[in-house]
């Protein structure tokens, strides 16, 4: 858990924390993370860049009470290391962070997104369940050699 200072009050927040090693090279990797069409394989349709300070969407479709736009802004890039970018979506706002580690047999990808209040429960659940059909697309993508 991480603690968010607020102007007098400290908020304990949650985060969804996901670790997989994948039989691939970091770049492999890294590319599934950071090609816009990639990403688009695995993930959503997007308008991503790897520069931090850019702003940048993933797209879904539309369900009745969210729009299927999720907002976000890049925040760190160290190529085939670490990326992190804010995804802000229904008044939430957390950070995705991603590190890649070299493992035994490939890389080791981490996951976590951080920043779920003591109130965002349904979130936070939401999160955890998409996370992981996430990575299990992502892992078909990087088997299927596309990468």
């Amino acid at each position: 858990m991480g603690l968010e200072a607020g102007s007098d009050t400290v908020v304990a927040t949650k985060s969804v924390v996901m670790e997989r090693v994948f039989p691939h090279g970091a770049e492999k990797v890294w590319r599934a993370l950071t090609d816009g069409s990639l990403l688009a394989q695995w993930l959503m349709k997007n308008d991503f860049e790897p520069v931090v300070g850019r702003a940048f969407q993933f797209r879904n479709e539309p369900v009745p009470g969210w729009d299927g736009v999720i907002e976000c802004e890049v925040q760190i890039v160290e190529p085939l290391k670490e990326l992190s970018y804010t995804w802000g979506s229904m008044g939430l706002v957390t950070v995705v962070h991603w590190t890649l580690t070299p493992a035994a047999g490939g890389t080791l990808v981490r996951m976590e997104q951080s920043g779920f209040g003591p109130d965002q429960e349904f979130a936070y659940k939401g999160a955890t369940y998409g996370w992981k059909r996430f990575l299990g697309e992502l892992e078909k993508m990087l088997d299927g050699g596309v990468a």
